[in-house]
């Protein structure tokens, strides 16, 4: 194993290094300047650019994170030296996690002098992924760099870190070590990385912030090139002071940009930038659930296992692993992704109540197939209705998985009900760890499921339902609309650019536009043609946009927001339109300073949100 992994390091380090080859002007005018450079050879900076990279709902890109669902969040740092508990001068004590230095006010020289006696040497990459897969957890993120700054892997870019300012072995890199037992169980590996630093003398002065920025560049390109991790977890993206953080949109769109150059494949969150539905691949709701999928954009929801990300020995308010279960089947049935952290004390052990945790939901996972209910659903299924009672996923094309939560199972004889929103046949159903029947029932607005015997799980019994769903047409033979843009906003006269779009999916940021000819501000784009539904249902669309967007739908007016605005989300629901047949559309867009971004979606029933393909979009 050790030498197919050193294989696989050296033809890492050969594509890195050729891809490198073309970023080396980039580098070398961040260096020099300080500015956050829009580097890589597919996102040339300035007019005519669209820097956005696919279609996250459906691009092979991220295909892993949208099937994996469940991810092992680490939190682990010179902080955790501290275990939650800092005594001050007078002898008082106070209580923090990750965020002790600042809410305990601990002096600088005092935070350094004890990360000089930071030694995780009880870290053991091999036990945390095996505790990792265990627990069914398909990915690990761990931090890289939290707001302290202390740097979790041997940086060539300043001494504060884990090499050079600790107790800890200089010849371990924990890290690298993370990364092979990662690959050897095929796990992925992602890191969190804190924009905001409180310990960097660079940032929080405007006039020598570019140079913390090279730093950071050089930082990420690091972590990029040594350990090719699959994602890239961003923090401390908010405006706040102590100290000021200067960071903005136009350097998160920057920084994106240079980072897709570096690797195509990265998954990024949204606060890369500000935490918007255009920044990144995916939001990052952080201890919540959102009630429904969330429009124009991946999400995954960051959960704590007690009330702390860093380890805290006076935290013991654990959340049970029914608790953990039922999170994970709401979050995915809405189309999304569970981050469950745990916090490794001092020397780099998981505490064992989140060990047992873990093991538990795992052994949930295990059991019976229940984890289909989860790995590789296609999320919220728009079939149904989300229920009360629990939470219902789909798979694939035929297959429901109806997650019923104790204590809501129902008593002998009676059921529970499921709200159809789309016509469709249930053929049969079964509870899985279970022989018992289960009966199933046209009622009403939908189903009623009746199983013959008792709850299989005192966290979630699931039952899965066979059905027969709504058939689409085949896909269709479109190549995409006409779309005339201006260098106005106004749509006046001849257009400067006329071209035939295959999807409606523009990322111009604040350097880009719809041609080389038209300026990075103040234009417009009309997209004309017509559009193809695959299903006879409502048919939802979203769009995103910056600065304002206006959609007909067969002659109809059905989103018009003309009050140019920051990144925003519009939503519009047509009903009567019939699979196959093709109806005329019409899209406006207009930027008229900054930036600009352009998006449409669709969704229905039978049909998750995504990007409108191609296949279905006809020029005139």
């Amino acid at each position: 194993m050790r030498a197919v992994s050193a294989v696989s390091a050296v033809l890492r380090s050969v594509r890195r290094s050729l891809r490198g080859l073309s970023l080396l002007l980039g580098a070398f005018l961040l260096a020099v300047t300080g500015a956050g450079v829009s580097a890589g050879p597919a996102a040339a900076a300035g007019p005519g650019t669209n820097h956005a990279a696919d279609d996250p709902f459906t691009s092979s890109r991220t295909s892993w994170f949208r099937s994996d669902k469940f991810g092992m969040f680490i939190h682990f740092g010179a902080y955790s030296q501290y275990e939650g508990e800092y005594t001050r001068a007078d002898g008082t004590v106070c209580r923090n996690a990750e965020w002790i230095k600042r809410s305990c006010g601990i002096p600088m020289a005092e935070y350094e002098a004890a990360a000089r006696q930071f030694n995780p040497s009880a870290f053991d990459a091999n036990a945390i992924v095996t505790a990792a897969k265990n627990a069914g957890q398909k990915y690990i993120v761990i931090t890289s760099k939290h707001h302290d700054g202390y740097a979790m892997w041997p940086t060539k870019q300043n001494a504060w870190n884990l090499r050079d300012h600790s107790s800890f072995d200089p010849g371990r890199d924990l890290l690298a070590e993370l990364k092979t037992a990662a690959d050897a169980q095929g796990i992925k590996l992602g890191f969190y990385y804190s924009i905001w630093d409180w310990h960097d003398p660079d940032f929080p002065d405007a006039a020598t912030f570019p140079k913390y920025r090279t730093r950071m560049y050089a930082q990420l390109k690091e972590l990029i090139d040594g350990y090719d991790p699959a994602l890239l977890w961003f923090d401390g993206e908010w405006d706040t002071d102590n100290p000021v953080n200067r960071w903005s949109p136009q350097d998160g769109a920057a920084l994106e940009t240079y980072l897709r150059g570096l690797d195509p494949q990265l998954i990024i969150n949204n606060r890369v930038g500000k935490r918007r539905v255009v920044d990144g691949d995916y939001g990052t709701p952080e201890q919540e659930i959102p009630g429904a999928p969330v429009d124009g954009q991946l999400w995954e929801s960051c959960m704590t296992l007690n009330n702390s990300w860093g380890y805290a020995k006076h935290d013991n308010n654990w959340k049970t692993a029914t608790t953990v279960v039922q999170n994970l089947l709401d979050i995915s049935s809405r189309s999304g992704n569970y981050l469950l952290n745990v916090g490794p004390d001092k020397l780099g052990r998981i505490p064992a109540p989140s060990l047992n945790r873990l093991g538990d939901v795992g052994r949930w996972l295990n059991t019976a197939g229940q984890g289909s209910a989860v790995y590789g659903t296609g999320g919220a299924t728009g079939l149904v209705a989300d229920p009360a009672w629990g939470a219902v996923a789909r798979k694939g094309h035929d297959k429901l998985y109806a997650s019923v939560f104790t204590p809501s199972w129902p008593a002998a004889g009676q059921a529970v009900h499921l709200t159809a929103k789309a016509s469709f046949t249930v053929n049969s159903a079964r509870v899985l760890n279970s022989s018992q029947t289960v009966t199933v029932t046209r009622a009403g607005d939908g189903f009623d499921i009746r199983p013959s015997g008792g709850a299989t799980d005192g966290a979630a019994s699931v039952i899965e339902l066979s059905i027969t769903p709504p058939s689409p047409t085949a896909p269709g033979t479109g190549t995409g609309l006409k779309a005339e843009s201006f260098a106005n906003t106004t749509f006046a006269g001849t257009p400067a650019a006329t071209v035939t779009d295959p999807t409606i999916n523009k990322a111009y940021r604040f350097d880009g536009s719809p041609a080389a000819a038209i300026p990075a501000d103040n234009f417009a784009t009309r997209w004309t043609g017509s559009i193809q539904p695959r299903y006879g249902e409502p048919l939802t669309f979203t769009t995103v946009s910056d600065d304002t967007v206006r959609l007909w739908v067969n002659g109809q007016l059905v989103i018009d927001n003309t009050t140019p605005h920051v990144p925003q989300v519009n939503k519009a629901t047509v009903t009567g339109l019939q699979a196959g047949q093709k109806y005329a559309i019409k899209v406006e867009h207009t930027e008229q300073g900054g930036e600009a971004h352009m998006k449409l979606l669709w969704s229905s029933p039978s049909m998750e949100q995504s990007v409108v393909p191609r296949s279905q979009l006809y020029a005139p």
